[in-house]
């Protein structure tokens, strides 16, 4: 019983002890003339979907959870944030090369409609960022029509 408690003591330390090793945050005051809602002048309602169901990974502007304050949880999300942001950056969305664009445009479109994108572990706790089917085809609808002026 002596061993539990000592592992028990031992595990409390290490956690409370991660707690003094904070994350760097994803957060921006000003939305830059990149970002894809300015870029392409979106409509308010995709502006809405954008930013409730793929700012939160794909911009420079998370807002973060209560529990991303927590470690490891903290560090999790952030390599999440950065690997998304990596894939696809809607702030600077609009300083990519037309052909970049273009494949980011088809891209999201194909995980949209595969229902790849939110991601289901995002969805699970961010319930307001499933899409329903007219979200989705509203949203592949827009992403189209930017796609038809790129042509």
């Amino acid at each position: 019983m002596k061993t539990l408690k000592r592992i028990g003591l031992v595990i409390m330390v290490v956690l409370v002890g991660l707690q003094f090793f904070p994350t760097r945050t994803n957060q921006s005051t000003e939305v830059p003339t990149t970002d894809i809602i300015l870029s392409y002048r979106a409509p308010e309602n995709i502006e809405n979907i954008l930013h409730t169901s793929c700012y939160n990974c794909h911009s420079n502007n998370t807002n973060y959870p209560w529990y991303s304050h927590v470690q490891p949880v903290g560090w999790l999300l952030e390599s999440h944030i950065n690997k998304g942001k990596e894939e696809l950056n809607l702030s600077e969305f609009g300083s990519y090369s037309v052909r970049r664009q273009k494949s980011k445009l088809n891209s999201m479109v194909n995980q949209i409609e595969k229902g790849e994108m939110p991601l289901y572990s995002y969805t699970l706790i961010h319930r307001d960022a499933r899409l329903s089917q007219d979200q989705k085809k509203t949203l592949v609808n827009y992403l189209n029509s930017i796609l038809d002026s790129l042509q």
